[in-house]
This record gives C-alpha cells, sequence and structure tokens, in this order.
C-alpha cells in the first residue's frame, strides 16, 4: 500500500489558482477512478476534479471556500501498490505537519448556508442567587467548549452565569450550580428572545460576485444617469408582435427591443462598447456588440453573453435570452458563455424600482439598467393622457466617459425606444 498525492491540475485558459468550492468526498472513503473528487471555481467557471486512480481517503488539503493553486495538493489517496516517490521519501514528520485536515466533515453544496454554530434553546428561567454581574452588550463569556456545550443542551444563555475562575470564566461547577438552583423568579411575560446567529461562509459565486463589485467600485469613477422613457408606442408594437407570433418564434419581452437599440445606440457611440485596461491605460473599442444580461440565479448573480448582436434580429434575441438565462439558472452555462460582454444590460423586472445606480461590469465603461414600467398621467397636447412610462438608469466610468456623451447615448437610446419604428430602419 501507498499513498498518492492528487494535485490540483491545470484547468485551462492561463488560470493559476482556483478556490474551492465543494467537496465530493470525505475522509474513509473509497473512490473509484474517475470518481469526482472536488469542485472548484475559476472566474466564472465551475470545473469538477476526477480522480486519475482509485484508493481511500486519508486526507483533504483545503477547507469548502479555500483557494489552492495549480499544482497544489488537493487529496492524499492511499492506493494499492507504490504511492508517490516523494511521499515515500518525506519523513513522518513532515507529512504529519502537511496542511491537510484531518478529520473533516462532509461539506454542503455551496448554495446551502453552512451554519457555524446552531442556536441555543430559549434561555431557561434563572435564580437570582446564580445571576452574574451584568456584561456590556457583545461580551462574550468566557468558557470552555465543553462548558458551552452542556449549556447549550441545557437551555442555559450563560450570560447570566456567574463565573468563578480566572477573569470570570464559567467552570463546570458554576454551571452545575446555577443548574441545581431552579428557577427562583418566574419568566418575564411576552416572546422569548430569539437568540439565534447564522453565519454563512462567503464562498464560490458569491465571493466572486462580492470580490468583482468592490473591485469595480473601488477602481471604477462611477457616475449615473437617468431618463424617463415613454414607452407607449413600443408596447403596442410588442404586445402586436406577441399576438401574431408564429409557433417556432420565443415571446417577446422588453429586452430584445432595447438590445436592438443599444445595437444602433453605440454605432453613433463607440465609445461606450468599449473596455479599459487601466493598468496599460489603453481602451478597446470593438465593432462587435456583445451585450451581457444580468441574471438572477439561485447561487448569485451571473451576466451570460450574447455574442455579435450586431449580426441579429429580434427574434435572435429572444431565443439567445431565454437558451443562456436557463443555462445559467441550471448551471449548465459554459465558461464562454459568461465572459467577453462589451456592454451589460440589467434589469430587476417587476422589481424595478423607479431608480437604480447600476454598478459597472468592469472592464466596461457603461451598463444600461431597466426600471420597471408605470402607466400614469402625462401632459401632452394640452391635457393629461394615460402613457406608459419607464426610467433608464445607466451608470458609467467617468475616467473615460464624459457625463455630456453619456446623456447623448442614453437620449439617443431614448428616441429609439419612443419611436419603436426606427430600431428596424438601416442607417
Amino acid at each position: 500500500m501507498g499513498i498518492r498525492i492528487i494535485k490540483l491540475p491545470d484547468v485551462g485558459e492561463g488560470v493559476a489558482e482556483a478556490e474551492l468550492v465543494e467537496w465530493h468526498v470525505e475522509v474513509g472513503q473509497s473512490v473509484l477512478e474517475d470518481q469526482v473528487l472536488a469542485a472548484v471555481m475559476t472566474d466564472k467557471a465551475t470545473v469538477e476534479i476526477p480522480s486519475p486512480v482509485a484508493g481511500t481517503v486519508v486526507a483533504l488539503g483545503a477547507e469548502v471556500g479555500g483557494v489552492l493553486a495549480v499544482g497544489a495538493e488537493l487529496v492524499r489517496l492511499q492506493v494499492a501498490g507504490e504511492g508517490d516517490q516523494e511521499v515515500k521519501a518525506a519523513p513522518r514528520e513532515a507529512l504529519a505537519s502537511a496542511p491537510v485536515a484531518p478529520t473533516p466533515l462532509p461539506t454542503p453544496a455551496p448554495t446551502q448556508p453552512i451554519i457555524a454554530e446552531t442556536a441555543p434553546p430559549a434561555p431557561r428561567p434563572v435564580a437570582s442567587g446564580s445571576l452574574g454581574p451584568p456584561r456590556p452588550p457583545g461580551e462574550k463569556p468566557l468558557a470552555s467548549p465543553a462548558v458551552r456545550r452542556r449549556a447549550r443542551d441545557a437551555g442555559v444563555d450563560l450570560r447570566q452565569v456567574r463565573g468563578s475562575g480566572p477573569t470570570g470564566r464559567i467552570l463546570h461547577d458554576d454551571l452545575d450550580a446555577f443548574l441545581k438552583s431552579g428557577p427562583a423568579t418566574a419568566a418575564p411575560a411576552g416572546r422569548t428572545p430569539n437568540q439565534h446567529v447564522e453565519t454563512v461562509k462567503v464562498i464560490g459565486l458569491r465571493r466572486r460576485i462580492a470580490q468583482k463589485m468592490a473591485d469595480s467600485k473601488r477602481r471604477v469613477a462611477h457616475f449615473s444617469y437617468v431618463e424617463e422613457v415613454d414607452v407607449t408606442a413600443l408596447e403596442e408594437l410588442r404586445a402586436a408582435l406577441n399576438a401574431e407570433k408564429k409557433q417556432d418564434r420565443p415571446r417577446l419581452t422588453l429586452m430584445p427591443f432595447l438590445m436592438q437599440a443599444v445595437v444602433k445606440g453605440v454605432a453613433d457611440f463607440p465609445e461606450m462598447n468599449a473596455l479599459y485596461d487601466d493598468e496599460a491605460e489603453t481602451i478597446e473599442r470593438h465593432g462587435g456588440v456583445h451585450i451581457g444580461i444580468a441574471t438572477q440565479t439561485d447561487n448569485g448573480l451571473l451576466v451570460p453573453v450574447v455574442r455579435h448582436c450586431e449580426a441579429l434580429g429580434l427574434w435572435d434575441f429572444a431565443r439567445e435570452i431565454a437558451r443562456l438565462a436557463e443555462a445559467a439558472r441550471e448551471g449548465r452555462a459554459t465558461r464562454a458563455e459568461l465572459t467577453g460582454s462589451t456592454i451589460t444590460i440589467t434589469s430587476l423586472g417587476p422589481l424595478g424600482g423607479i431608480v437604480t445606480t447600476p454598478v459597472v461590469n468592469r472592464p466596461e465603461v457603461a451598463i444600461i439598467g431597466i426600471n420597471k414600467q408605470v402607466v400614469r398621467p402625462v401632459w401632452q397636447g394640452g391635457q393629461f393622457v394615460p402613457r406608459t412610462m419607464m426610467n433608464l438608469s445607466s451608470s458609467f466610468d467617468h475616467r473615460v466617459i464624459d457625463g455630456y456623451n453619456a446623456a447623448r447615448f442614453v437620449q439617443r437610446l431614448k428616441a429609439l425606444l419612443e419611436e419603436p419604428a426606427t430600431l428596424f430602419i438601416e442607417a
């Protein structure tokens, strides 16, 4: 028998490290060749790592949420025959000191909260003679893990127990005395306070989103511009097209029309369809329009990309939006489908609110936000008439986009959406 070290392989595309987001095995488990050991995340792509050999897991190289470099130890397997040469030559002391978890527990999927400590039952009434001095809010009572476990099982709030140990530490005898004293006073009337605290570890896609959003806010000079758009005529056209659509055509939403407007708008304002490399201090203006569609999933926000929108039509947009959104929500979207956008559209659908300030999807320089539609009276021709109104809330990178040009770009989108026939007129 020998020990075989399974290292994190090169997952491609120049990736130097990956985050461990899920274990599929545990210590002591027997695995077969090609059985999935773990899942790691690079950028927004999740990759499953299979075992190259059969064996028994003896150690795991990291906890969920840990970041491993390519070539770092992932799993140690006990295998039939000889193991790795380097393991055979390594002294037992070095092997024991390796940064692995000797007895890890099965890890839940990254979409499930990881609860660090279960909530204690409601605290029992306390005896007046056993109460300790009041502690400042937020101060944690000093006690060993064993004492805390006993108190939790017994439903005792340790903040109410006087500690006789050094610096007020609560000992087993203090807890025993508290339990023996019994209730001396009636419990206060009203509901029992909820002491539950849930700690959720930020891992996987949620960590990537947090890092990317923080990086964008830190490095991009954001400014937002909001414009009101009358989409009454557009909604009438959309309803008419949906009423007469062919069976093989998807239902049209507002999004395909806005994408068509963006394609025509960036033709007049190419600086909007660009990527800014702030380290090289260069701007890449793209001829192809690759629109990212911010999509909410159970795992977090993903941005699947509809490529070469300048070559697509209204129904093509609708098909691609439906296909990519489904793939993203089911976790089937590929890395290629989640990268490479040159401008992004974001929408909260019916929850869109009145105004939003979307975060630029760096290294892009512009993001277009859709707010909810509202029918309200608008003054036209000397009278109030009902119109369907909607705000566009857009953000830009002020380092490379001037406010005047951003306003002109949004005004161009507004004009196209308010006169939808112009969306289909070739320049």
